[in-house]
């Protein structure tokens, strides 16, 4: 506990002295301590409620980083200083600090212990509006449908580097970004993938090859590809029916 609260502080740049995060002067804390009581108590008045898990969200978000809510004292081993840290709310939501965090180690655990040191290509998928509300509403949806998106995408490198699934393998990290710039419902996937596959030698170890960036015909295709796929399966879980003029 005493390291990941160290990895909170911060110094001042000028006087290089510790400064502690203070939520409650920025202009986000200060909109949602004032508004979002009056837009919950509106809500109740009319007999309506935020889901849960937003509630939560803002209730949390309101406790991140204030002492009176929780804090660690930490301790220096060589000149025994002594600071307050105070909890962080951990959302995943808004909360610019826990996100910002949250950023910076999964780059750093990604970089340091997963990705290896090989070409990579960025992949951006969106969906129509109709699929990112049931999206939203149906994570376990959600999930079958990356399956699918990775399956086809995986099948084109393997095919385009001359090799079938039993002779090579790609792979790829995927960050479902559920937001627009506009703070709008957009769910889309940013997918990391490895740009070619790997190709296992005779004596047991990993060859890379690399595979050329796929061109606009290709992307056209692999686009088509991933709706009928996409839709055929909806269309089994009954979440989605066939528009024979569309």
């Amino acid at each position: 506990m005493p390291q990941v609260a160290a990895r909170m502080a911060s110094r001042d740049e000028n006087t290089g002295r510790y400064q502690r995060h203070r939520p409650e002067q920025t202009l986000l804390y200060r909109i949602v301590e004032e508004y979002y009581p009056t837009f919950a108590a509106h809500l109740a008045a009319q007999g309506r409620e935020l889901p849960g898990y937003v509630q939560r969200e803002f209730d949390d978000y309101l406790k991140c980083g204030r002492l009176e809510h929780g804090f660690l004292r930490v301790r220096c081993e060589s000149c025994h200083a002594e600071h307050l840290v105070a909890f962080s709310c951990k959302r995943r939501g808004f909360c610019p600090s826990c996100g910002a965090r949250r950023m910076a180690e999964s780059a750093a655990l990604l970089v340091d212990e997963v990705l290896p040191v090989q070409p990579m290509r960025q992949w951006v998928l969106s969906f129509p509006f109709q699929l990112r509300f049931l999206f939203a509403s149906r994570p376990e949806v959600m999930g079958r449908v990356l399956g699918i998106v990775y399956r086809v995408i995986a099948t084109h490198l393997v095919k385009k580097a001359g090799y079938t699934h039993q002779a090579a393998k790609t792979g790829a990290v995927t960050l479902i970004q559920r937001f627009g710039s506009a703070l709008n419902l957009n769910i889309h996937f940013h997918m990391l993938f490895l740009d070619g596959v790997y190709v296992e030698r005779p004596n047991g170890t990993a060859r890379f090859l690399w595979v050329r960036a796929p061109t606009s015909a290709e992307l056209t295709q692999l686009a088509h590809t991933i709706a009928h796929r996409v839709g055929r399966y909806l269309e089994r879980q009954g979440l989605l029916e066939r528009d024979a003029e569309n």
